[in-house]
């Protein structure tokens, strides 16, 4: 399936495919996908068809893998500031990450990242392709930034819904998303486009311009493109249960523990309002004799309100009578989190994009592409720095005399406390991606002996530059040692010497005042963590395309070529997080404290580490389509079969295959298609090369010998790690135009994808324990007895994983017009994609597959739709677009009951509501043409302001789920596209 990657790639090196493809690309595809988003005239002029999914381009071939294709027409109506949002509204894909996921997240360096995941198999087990090329990826593990992409230019989207290695090599497990530009672009084209919520937040601006034009007699083609987006998010609600800007959803729904397992009621029950028992806003003694003690924001005690008319228990444990495991149902709320973190990412994109193309005659060109751009986003993941299970002293002076009388009446000398560290900043993220791309190549035609044969070569040099910086975040072990003071001289002081050698300030933590500037900047410095990575990707690629000779049903199509690519990788952090060094660059401007860690881990989050890692990968493929039955009678069929074989430099040579075929059946518009394929996803560079961490873990267990020893847990990458392999399996009818009904086409395709050697993590107990019960593949990760130093345990990644799902695609559309009723051009498309299986085996002894098809709390709902429909008069134009899922559960694993319910366990807990709303989406939009070259448009997202449903956690936090639920509200967009 490599062969599609260079089949895109030869549309760059088709001159004169490309100057029809505007016009009339999307009729070729329908023909062999029958829901494309267009169809045009012309279509029988083209010499080549290019489909993505292959590597053959041949007049009139079909592909047997499907594809979904998103043509500029539909980019334009769904009218989004950024295409990575239409794309991924597609039903096929499941689990994409982009602004409003990651948001919670401090140290994942995934905040603002947009990338694609087909089939719910996570964006790294998804291709994507800009022109058919690869792009350095935009994060250690591979994925790009949709958000770095040309995209003004781009001309159409194919996304193949199967396995693609044969054609692209690693990571086109679920399937590949392939960008495709116009590279014969003349003129002058902009847009403006400003929106808002209905709540008035995540004010959006965009402006695009890009100007094509051809010199030297038509022979010389340029294109230039540039765009601006800015987006400021939606900011989080703070404290409480507050949604920002008059949202109204938030309730803070969760799972609450009754801690019952055995007398015919549930273990868990779904409840609003939970209400943490171990910290308030302002403080609270969580545990013993002063138990239930919280304080205000002037540092005063009071009885702090219980739910469930809770009566604190007063012991060591911290228990509350009345109410559930740490919860509470009401009572005083205004310390929960969970709406505290940023519901959408503020994201600042600027893209360049430069093209300059050569005709050496009419059917060779040379050409050269640059594209330099940059992504910021910044988030803010929790408000405050909530801390639990604190131990305080009753002689610390800034503990109010009332409380320390009551310690000295109940002969204690210390207590048990939380808070949200409400007088402190808020922790906020900021991130930067720049990426610099170039590609130079040549495409065309040659011919050899009686053979012509389409080729394209060229070479791809990408580099990203990717800096997280985070502010007003805590140095843990400053806290700990600000928080314990002491009367000193009459002054009140850090009670540890060291720490006050160097600097410490007393903090204040009971009440809500504002610490003084010494004390915030010893615990929270400026310089924050910091973390610096340096992504080189080089690509040399080579491909041929021909028809060498003919059997009986037609030309025999070849398609063969190679590749050779090297992915590099280079990480810095700052010192605090990575370890005091002498080698660390960032030394100079974080003195180092005998307070801190030399290890590094010091942070309260953002513990990023300094890492390298590189590897090679050099590839062969072939592909041939074989036409095999070509009669009146019984319709045309053809083979399709490709082969790869890939050599790793980390982990060996692995084979990629597929086989396949399409039947043009006799009856008329019916056209059978099937592939089955061998498919894989090479480990990245984050889980082969993953900065190291190390930390001292006392009276470690170990299993040999039943003693308890002191080891060093070694957080690091598996170069050891192998290929995962998944077996792809397709099969689907089409109807394409029939005469009886012009303009319609339709499709239904089952797969079924089973991965296995699927890299997991796991812990440092399991690590030496799987050794002790015979998995030999974790024996070689930990040694009790090195020759010097502790004895150490490597927690590492393993190939022991595996998944399977299987489910199908539906995708019809038909256009039509109806001059005598109403003038204009009516377009009809549905997607829908039905998830049956998705079963995820960690591979752990002990823990059973997880199912978490129809879980709403994921990616992976049973339905997935998209729904479109359009009518154009040339000058006016309306639009409607339903987008929905089905009703889901919170996870397969609860049994649900109220009475009589069976002994709950951890793997099949018992709840007593499991129940999670799908939900519709309306949109709206429109256009109005002023003149040939200026259209005026808006667009209506989330028309009625679904709100989204709870997805409920264990905890306190963000009590719904961003990759499926919409939580930004109605929102209104409009703008101007002009071109001439």
């Amino acid at each position: 399936m490599k062969h599609c990657d260079q089949a895109t790639q030869k549309w760059k090196r088709d001159a004169i495919f490309r100057a029809c493809l505007a016009s009339a690309s999307y009729v070729a595809i329908l023909a062999a996908v029958p829901a494309a988003a267009q169809s045009a005239g012309g279509a029988d002029t083209l010499e080549t068809i290019v489909v993505t999914g292959t590597r053959i381009q041949a007049s009139g071939f079909t592909a047997p893998t499907p594809t979904q294709v998103i043509g500029t027409e539909q980019i334009e109506k769904n009218a989004q500031p950024n295409i990575f949002t239409t794309i991924a509204q597609l039903p096929s894909l499941q689990g994409s990450s982009g602004t409003a996921v990651n948001t919670f997240s401090t140290s994942s360096g995934q905040q603002g990242l947009s990338s694609f995941s087909l089939r719910g198999l996570t964006p790294i087990r998804t291709l994507t392709l800009l022109d058919g090329q690869r792009v350095v990826g935009a994060n250690v593990t591979g994925v790009p930034d949709i958000s770095l992409f040309p995209q003004l230019l781009v001309q159409r989207v194919d996304v193949v819904t199967g396995g693609a290695s044969a054609s692209y090599g690693s990571d086109a497990v679920g399937g590949v998303v392939n960008f495709i530009t116009d590279k014969r672009f003349t003129g002058i084209k902009a847009n403006v486009q400003g929106g808002i919520t209905t709540y008035g937040d995540n004010a959006q601006y965009l402006l695009q311009a890009a100007v094509g034009h051809n010199f030297l007699n038509d022979r010389l083609h340029v294109q230039v493109s540039g765009e601006y987006d800015h987006e400021d998010g939606i900011p989080p609600g703070g404290f409480g249960e507050n949604a920002p800007n008059g949202r109204s959803w938030y309730h803070a729904t969760t799972l609450v523990n009754t801690g019952i397992t055995n007398n015919g009621s549930p273990q868990y029950l779904l409840r609003d309002h939970a209400q943490a028992t171990g910290y308030s806003k302002y403080g609270l003694i969580s545990a013993g004799p002063l138990q239930g003690t919280a304080f205000d924001a002037n540092g005063q005690p009071f009885s702090f309100l219980y739910g469930s008319n809770g009566v604190p228990a007063k012991d060591a444990s911290g228990n509350v009578t009345g109410c559930y495991i740490g919860f509470c149902l009401g009572g005083d709320r205004s310390g929960a989190v969970g709406i505290g973190a940023s519901l959408q990412s503020g994201i600042k994109r600027l893209d360049g994009y430069t093209r300059i193309g050569f005709d050496l005659d009419s059917n060779n060109e040379i050409y050269a592409t640059f594209n330099m751009a940059r992504v910021t986003s910044n988030n803010q993941p929790n408000p405050g720095a909530q801390k639990s299970g604190l131990t305080m002293s009753c002689s610390n002076p800034y503990v109010p005399t009332l409380i320390q009388q009551a310690c000295t009446a109940n002969n204690i000398t210390s207590f048990k406390y939380g808070t949200d560290n409400a007088m402190l900043p808020n922790i906020h993220v900021n991130t930067s991606r720049r990426q610099m791309r170039a590609v130079f190549g040549a495409d065309g035609k040659l011919s050899l002996g009686d053979t012509s044969w389409r080729y394209d070569a060229y070479y791809e040099h990408g580099e990203e530059i990717t800096d997280i910086r985070v502010r007003n975040i805590l140095l843990t072990n400053r806290y700990n040692a600000a928080i314990n003071a002491t009367l000193l001289n009459g002054q009140i002081v850090c009670a540890d010497a060291t720490a006050r050698a160097n600097g410490c300030q007393p903090l204040n933590i009971f009440g809500g005042l504002a610490p003084s500037p010494s004390a915030l900047s010893y615990i929270v410095p400026d310089k924050g963590p910091f973390q610096h990575t340096h992504q080189q990707q080089d690509v040399v690629s080579l491909n041929l395309n021909g028809e060498p000779f003919a059997l009986w049903a037609g030309d025999v199509s070849v398609a063969f070529g190679g590749e050779y690519r090297r992915e590099n990788y280079r990480v810095n952090a700052d010192p605090y997080g990575a370890g005091i060094t002498a080698t660390n660059t960032y030394n100079s401007t974080y003195p180092a404290d005998p307070v801190l860690a030399t290890a590094g881990s010091n942070w309260f989050a953002g513990n990023y580490h300094d890492g390298t890692g590189t590897y090679d990968v050099k590839e062969a493929y072939l592909e041939i389509n074989a036409p095999f039955l070509n009669s009146p009678q019984f319709g045309k069929a053809s083979l399709n079969v490709a082969g790869r074989w890939t050599d790793y430099s980390t982990s060996g040579t692995v084979y990629t295959w597929k086989i396949g075929g399409t039947w043009d059946t006799p009856l008329e518009a019916v056209r059978l298609r099937a592939v089955m394929s061998n498919d894989v996803r090479a480990p990245n560079l984050s889980e082969l090369f993953a900065a190291p961490t190390t930390t001292t873990v006392p009276s470690f267990t170990n299993p040999f010998n039943k003693t308890s020893v002191t080891i060093l847990q070694n957080t690091i990458g598996n170069s050891a790690l192998k290929p995962e392999i998944a077996r792809n399996i397709e099969a689907g009818i089409v109807l394409s135009q029939p005469s009886w009904l012009p303009g319609f086409s339709a499709s239904f395709d089952y797969y079924r994808i089973k991965l296995t050697k699927g890299i997991s993590s796991l812990t440092a107990d399991q690590i030496v324990n799987f050794c002790f019960n015979g998995i030999n593949q974790t024996c070689g990760a930990f040694n009790f007895n090195p020759a010097s130093g502790l004895p150490f345990v490597n927690v590492q990644q393993f190939n022991l994983a595996s998944i399977f799902t299987e489910g199908f695609d539906l995708e019809g559309s038909y256009q039509f017009d109806l001059p005598d009723m109403v003038p204009g051009h009516f377009t009809l498309r549905g997607l829908a994609t039905n998830i049956g299986t998705f079963l995820t085996d960690p591979g752990i002894p002990g823990t059973i597959p997880q199912q978490t098809a129809g879980t709403n709390s994921g990616a992976t709902p049973h339905w997935k739709f998209l729904m479109t429909q359009s009518w154009d008069n040339g000058v006016f134009s309306f639009n409607l677009q339903e987008r929905w899922f089905t009703d889901g559960v919170i996870d397969r694993k609860y049994v649900v009951c109220q009475t009589g319910c069976p002994v709950s366990t951890g793997n099949n807990p018992t709840l007593d509501n499991n129940f999670m709303s799908g939900a519709f989406y309306l949109d709206v939009g429109g256009t109005y043409s002023f003149t040939d070259s200026m259209t005026a448009y808006f667009k209506i997202d989330n028309l009625f302001d679904r709100d989204p449903t709870p997805s409920p956690q264990t905890n306190t936090g963000l009590d719904t789920n961003p990759a499926l639920y919409d939580i930004a509200g109605r929102t209104f967009r409009v703008g101007v596209r002009f071109s001439m």
